[in-house]
């Protein structure tokens, strides 16, 4: 349950109080209101919305586009610094995803939130009907098999705050990831009993109707509880009896790995991001634009992203010192987050808690690279006042196929839907995936092609295809000058993931009379590839945590 407001602290920032309010609302909310309903939602003055959204805005972490406000990728650094902060997915996950493929099931990992569970892992199976639930969504613990084993360590104010809960919102309305409640639920105390007996838990589609899972607890050295681990399945293909029957000894097996890679003390291979540390930049942005920027709010979120894997928890002069801010403005931050339930702290040392994923993750957690991709393709056709669209390679290796795609009302332009496949020997796009391939694999891939001339200027032997992917490495851009067809011209680049690795190309295309070639070098080209950086900075932010699907 959220705090008490007559209970806040003399110390407490309101306008970080108000910034993570209209944050929240805009999660609950599946990522987008307009100003109007977060006004009507929040109970907030509109000037006082208005400047909040502003503020969110300048930091990257929300999108205005005319009323409608929308939650950005960048907010993911909130969560992302108590994920790392925790280091349980990046130790736990890769056995996660193991024990998902071989069961050919959906496998999570979640912890304790308040009197409800929070997955902070989570890998799925594609099927017709599977687990809709991701990172970060905030489940009744009474109605989960991870709940009932989160609650064999409740203390009586737990269950004294669980039974307040049951009796102010008797159907669940304070948890937007799942329906209401409908009907009785088997007695929660005596299956959190048994839960403690057996060492696992069952859920016979307490949560959702024809959902099974399987949960068990995954400890720490000390014997401490420090997530569970489960294995969700459909009544299809197994009832609750037979997934315990089938799964439980290799759910306990996977558990068992992770145990032991917890009581293994070593460095992660990938630490995570570094503090943000947004004070200096804060202070800038409050000349800028004056009354409407609230530097207190952004300072506030900057606290936030102090931690990480090397900073699981920190002092206040450790938080001053990360962020740059002054020791008195980050503790009036620290007492407000711990207030507000995103930082707990014990012995002067604060550490983030699972609550933080409730801004945003949900929503950002779940995107798309073409969903990443559109608002920066929609910008950069704004200013070159030409198309602009994102491909990825086909199934087949041989087409790209167009994901993302911002038109631009012309009287000749260039008529592409989402969809729509092109050779990719004969694209900018198409292109610069091919050089971005490793030489085996490149030579097997024109092996395969079958070029043939879609216009006169076509290139289709495979030196001549040598030399342009050679050319387009070279040069780190591809230009394809009326090859697919006659009169249009297209200049692309290449967006690369969190590794490194190529996924995705991004273009502007346009008629040939428009602009030479050249004339796309020096005016287009810095607009494109600005626009590729943005996408990526968007997408690596997005993958530190979960996998983010082309389409």
């Amino acid at each position: 349950m959220p705090p008490d407001e007559t209970d806040t602290p003399v110390e407490a920032v309101a306008p970080l109080t108000r910034g993570l309010l209209v944050t929240r609302l805009l999660t609950d909310a599946g990522g987008s209101l307009s100003q109007s309903e977060l006004q009507r939602a929040s109970g907030l003055a509109r000037s006082t919305v208005d400047r909040v959204v502003a503020t969110l805005a300048r930091m990257g972490y929300l999108r205005v586009d005319r009323r409608e406000v929308t939650l950005a990728p960048r907010l993911l650094e909130l969560g992302n610094a108590y994920l790392a902060a925790l280091g349980l997915p990046d130790r736990l996950g890769p056995t996660v995803l193991r024990l998902a493929e071989e069961l050919d099931e959906s496998v999570s990992l979640a912890v304790g939130d308040g009197d409800g569970v929070r997955f902070i892992q989570h890998a799925t199976r594609r099927r017709a009907v599977s687990l809709t639930f991701g990172i970060g969504d905030l489940l009744p613990a009474e109605r989960t098999a991870a709940g009932a084993v989160v609650a064999t360590g409740w203390t009586g104010v737990d269950w004294a705050r669980w039974r307040a809960r049951r009796a102010a919102d008797p159907h669940d309305q304070g948890f937007p990831a799942v329906s209401p409640r409908q009907g009785p639920i088997p007695d929660f105390p005596v299956q959190v009993e048994m839960a403690a007996e057996r060492g696992w838990a069952l859920d016979d589609q307490f949560i959702e109707r024809g959902l099974v899972a399987l949960a068990v607890p995954v400890r720490r050295p000390d014997g401490t509880v420090a997530c569970v681990a489960s294995v969700s399945s459909h009544t299809s293909r197994h009832s609750a009896e037979s997934l315990r029957e089938h799964l439980l000894s290799c759910l306990r097996t996977a558990v068992a790995a992770m145990e032991h890679e917890l009581a293994n003390d070593h460095p992660l291979a990938d630490p995570g991001d570094p503090a943000i540390g947004l004070a200096a930049w804060t202070g800038a942005s409050k000349q800028e634009l004056g009354r409407e920027f609230i530097e207190s709010l952004a300072r506030g979120l900057t606290v936030l992203t102090a931690f990480g894997a090397d900073r699981p928890e920190l002092g206040l002069s450790a938080v001053a010192g990360a962020t740059g801010l002054a020791r008195a403005t980050a503790r009036r931050a620290l007492i407000t987050l711990v207030h507000l339930g995103y930082m707990s702290t014990e012995a002067g040392r604060f550490r983030p808690t699972p609550r933080v994923l409730g801004l945003g993750v949900p929503v950002l957690a779940a995107t798309t690279l073409a969903r990443i991709a559109t608002p920066h393709l929609e910008a950069l056709a704004a200013q070159v006042r030409d198309s602009s669209s994102l491909a990825v390679a086909a199934d087949d290796d041989r087409d790209i196929q167009y994901v993302a795609r911002a038109a631009t009302r012309r009287i000749m332009d260039i008529e592409i839907t989402l969809g729509t496949r092109f050779p990719a020997y004969a694209t900018g796009m198409g292109r610069v995936l091919l050089a971005s391939l490793a030489p085996a694999e490149l030579r097997a891939r024109l092996d395969r092609l079958e070029p043939h001339p879609l216009t006169p200027r076509t290139i289709t032997s495979r030196a001549g295809l040598v030399d342009a992917l050679d050319q387009v490495r070279g040069d780190g851009y591809a230009i394809v000058d009326e090859e697919l067809e006659v009169g249009v011209r297209s200049i692309a680049v290449p967006v690369r993931d969190r590794a490194g690795a190529v996924v995705a190309a991004v273009n502007v295309a346009m008629h040939s009379e428009r602009r030479t070639s050249a004339e796309c070098v020096v005016e287009v080209l810095p607009r494109l590839r600005a626009a590729a950086a943005a996408i990526e900075a968007d997408l690596h932010v997005t993958q530190r945590f979960a996998p983010v699907p082309k389409v």
